[in-house]
């Protein structure tokens, strides 16, 4: 349904909110005119009706077409609707749970309907004065208590004044079970009351029909019997003719003594279905029972009550006896299988004709006719009930859907309808935090929201199952922020919670955090390098020293049964493993004062600059990166992850980050810890590292690597005279070069 005014002659005033530029929805007449909005400048599209702190119901009366989406569209309707039904829209802006019904607008038939029906309610309720609050139509029962007639087509004994009518609703309430009223009390709709009535009289056509038992007050018993017995005795008489028909097989046909002998050694008692699949009564060959005779234990009371009762004057049973007891109860078992009105038969014979002796069905059905005419009028009872949850809603709702300025909102007791509460961890308040209502949407677009994310699972004693949501951190550093670390969860209701975190985004946290992680992460692998190396060589040295163990033979003795002799020492060997240490050193030597010698020949402030040079070229590309990423963070993917329709770019600015976390601050104060280490006295830690400054000075002046400052090694071999070779160059005769030239070589 496309309701949107193309002729969009409203003047909009505009605000920077979230770095954005958002139109400002500050007044009635701003909402009124919501279908003019130009769609592009809505900050978001669609919303769903559940997970969202805010009323669940109101959002289930703003969604018009019940599709469980909030849409642009829904909003419009419900703009329109609403404000044309008050005086002064202002009154939206303000939230409250109740409202003069004199601000209603009577010009306006939503706003007159509104009225009356409000009006009503308070009449019904008993309460004085013209304000009417959610309370008063939260309890719907409490309002149609007091009333004859409420609209829902359902009759109640209260609903009835006249004598013999209550009579009949509480008699039709009794049989059929009857269905809920508006006022809680149970009642009969036009189709119950026709039932009651029809049951009536097929009870009583079915009672004149009656048959009379052919066994007195024994034949529903003898009945039972009768159809207990009758398959097992039709066996009976297949068994003799059979037997009649091949003598020899009576022995097979009859019980066998094997069967019983099977079980003779337990407890008979228990083997009653075993014994009932017996035959009735020993196989003769004769096409009779012999009713002097003994029966199979199993059915031989049932057999009894049918013997005394129909076989009172009999010796014997044959098969045609067997039938014609069958026949003397087939009218009355058929009466009986044709029972009406059975709901009723507990009223009593005599009750249920008087009640159709004074048929009170039209009057019955008119009370419900004059109920039903009061139908709209009671669905606009609950039409109070919407406008009141969508008065007190509406305007969240707009700050949360056109603009998103609720989330934005300075005052930290503002905040938006899809902030579920705070998340303590890690010596920090999350105040970001979000439902996760579907995780595979989440690992989809996490990532790209640009935030250090934690996703949480949280329990409560006092609800079943379990919470997920997601909470951004945007101050402080990645501290102990581990999968599995727990953590203190409160939702806006104030309800604690048990959290653990399942998953973390890794995303920049601040400036100075990306600082330090090319450390942490050259840390890290220099850690891992030094773990996988010590393993590796822990493991080859333990492979190498178990095949040497399993390899190698047991030593030989000499021939003088003596050990043998330990190789000799390489003196060879030994000394040129010591020139390579001392070529290594000389060299790691060389480097360092070739090193110091370069910062040294540095001025203090080169000193300073170079230093900060070689952190920028560290640290800068990573804080770089970060402040990039910063800039772009978005809470728009994590919204869509929960089915939201974003229209714009929602950025969190770093200024606005610092915000939405709040880490722990201490005052400024000197503790002393009972149970520090205990240092040295201050005089004595001053000696001890001027002396270990001196022995490194006097370290690098024996080595002469301090000589570049002018202090030679008081070592001889480091002051040997220079040998000057001069060498006379000859000049052609043409040459004028000066006869006392010489070139100098270097020394040794």
């Amino acid at each position: 349904m496309a309701i949107f005014n193309n002729d969009k002659k409203y003047k909009w005033e505009f605000v920077n909110i979230g770095g954005s530029s958002r139109v400002r929805i500050s007044s009635g007449e701003d909402i009124a005119h919501l279908g003019e909005l130009d769609p592009k400048m809505w900050t978001v599209l669609s919303c769903p009706v559940t997970g969202l702190e805010i009323d669940e119901k109101s959002l289930k009366y703003m969604d018009i077409d019940g599709d469980t989406k909030i849409r642009v569209n829904d909003v419009i309707a419900t703009a329109q609707w609403i404000t044309g039904a008050l005086k002064n829209a202002d009154l939206l802006l303000e939230g409250k749970d109740s409202i003069d019904i004199e601000a209603l607008d009577q010009e306006n038939e939503a706003g007159k309907k509104l009225y009356s029906s409000a009006k009503q309610i308070l009449a019904n309720l008993g309460k004085e004065g013209t304000v009417i609050s959610l309370e008063d139509t939260a309890d719907v029962a409490a309002i149609f208590a007091k009333t004859r007639f409420n609209g829902d087509g359902v009759i109640t004994e209260a609903t009835a004044e006249d004598a013999d009518d209550k009579a009949a609703i509480a008699a039709a309430v009794a049989s059929l079970g009857g269905v809920a009223d508006r006022s809680g009390a149970a009642g009969l709709n036009a189709d119950m009351i026709e039932a009651f009535y029809k049951n009536l009289a097929d009870y009583v056509a079915w009672n004149e029909a009656a048959v009379e038992a052919p066994f007195g007050d024994k034949t529903d018993a003898v009945i039972d019997a009768y159809n207990a017995l009758d398959a097992k005795v039709k066996d009976y008489f297949m068994r003799s003719k059979l037997a009649a028909f091949s003598p020899d097989s009576i022995a097979s046909l009859d019980v066998q003594t094997s069967s019983i002998q099977a079980i003779s050694t337990e407890n008979l008692t228990g083997k009653t279905d075993e014994i009932a699949s017996y035959p009735i009564a020993r196989i003769t060959g004769k096409p009779e029972i012999d009713l002097t005779a003994p029966v199979n234990p199993a059915w031989a009371a049932k057999f009894e009550l049918v013997k005394e009762v129909a076989l009172a004057d009999r010796k014997v049973l044959t098969e045609a006896d067997w039938a014609e007891v069958g026949a003397k109860f087939a009218a009355y078992t058929a009466w009986k299988a044709a029972k009406a009105g059975a709901c009723v038969e507990t009223l009593g014979f005599e009750a249920v004709k008087e009640f159709i002796a004074k048929d009170r069905k039209a009057a019955l059905l008119d009370l419900v006719a004059q109920d039903a005419a009061l139908a709209e009028e009671a669905a606009n009872i609950e039409m109070v009930d919407k406008f009141l949850h969508i008065f007190r809603d509406f305007y969240r709702l707009l700050r949360n859907f056109v603009t998103l300025s609720d989330f934005y909102d300075k005052d930290e007791k503002v905040s938006a309808i899809f902030q579920s509460g705070r998340l303590i961890i890690d010596q920090r308040e999350c105040r970001f935090c979000m439902k996760v209502a579907d995780m595979a949407k989440h690992n989809a677009s996490a990532a790209t929201s640009g935030m250090f994310l934690i996703y949480c699972d949280c329990t409560t004693k006092s609800k079943p199952g379990k919470l997920s949501i997601v909470a951004a951190v945007t101050v402080g550093d990645i501290g102990d922020l581990i999968v599995g670390k727990n953590a203190l969860y409160y939702d806006n209701a104030g309800e604690e919670w048990d959290a653990v975190i399942t998953k973390i985004v890794d995303n920049p946290i601040s400036i100075a955090q990306s600082f330090w992680s090319p450390y942490r992460r050259m840390a890290k692998a220099i850690e891992n390098l030094i773990n996988k190396s010590a393993a590796d060589k822990d493991a080859k040295i333990m492979a190498d020293a178990t095949a040497k163990i399993n390899a190698a033979p047991a030593a030989a003795p000499a021939a003088d049964g003596k050990p043998a002799a330990a190789p000799p020492f390489d003196i060879a060997k030994f000394a040129g493993i010591t020139a390579a240490l001392g070529m290594a050193l000389g060299m790691i030597g060389t480097a360092l004062a070739s090193l110091a010698k370069g910062i040294f020949a540095l001025k203090w402030w080169q000193l300073v600059l170079a230093f900060v040079g070689i952190l920028l070229v560290i640290s800068g590309p990573a804080m770089v990166m970060a402040w990039m990423k910063l800039r772009r963070r978005n809470v728009a993917p994590l919204l869509n992850a929960n089915g939201w329709a974003v229209n714009a770019a929602s950025k969190i600015s770093i200024p606005f980050g610092e915000t939405l976390t709040d880490a722990v601050k201490y005052p400024k104060m000197k503790l002393k810890d009972p149970y520090a280490k205990k240092g040295i006295a201050p005089w004595k830690a001053w000696l001890i590292t001027i002396a270990a400054l001196a022995v490194v000075a006097a370290g690098l002046w024996i080595f002469n690597l301090l000589s570049w400052a002018g202090l030679k090694s008081p070592l001889p071999r480091y002051n040997q005279p220079e040998t000057v070779v001069e060498e006379v160059i000859e000049c052609a005769a043409e040459e004028t070069a000066p006869a006392d030239t010489v070139a100098v070589v270097a020394a040794e």
